[in-house]
């Protein structure tokens, strides 16, 4: 499992961390005013449609049309750990 230090763009910046693993990538916070959904963000490698980039915010695109938008302080140890991970899908 890989880690990165990042923030979730929703309602805001809310700073986290984002886990990667060959199952799935996953934000979590300890902030408790947020909605606990976004606490323990999941999102399943086999239904992430796509990944976009712009300069280093990442919008995750799942297959049901969600969209999250993640602002990834290595994107480019962050890319690299996907591909080796996930290969490119």
């Amino acid at each position: 499992m890989k880690r990165f230090i990042c923030s979730l763009c929703h309602k805001g910046i809310l700073g986290g961390m984002l886990y990667l693993d060959k199952e799935s990538v996953v934000y979590r916070t300890n902030k408790l005013t947020v909605n606990e959904k976004y606490r323990n963000l999941v999102l399943p490698r086999k239904d992430i449609a796509k990944i976009t980039w712009k300069w280093i915010i990442a919008t995750f695109r799942l297959k049901d049309g969600e969209a999250y938008k993640i602002m990834i302080f290595n994107k480019g140890r962050f890319q690299k750990c996907y591909e080796e991970y996930c290969g490119n899908e």
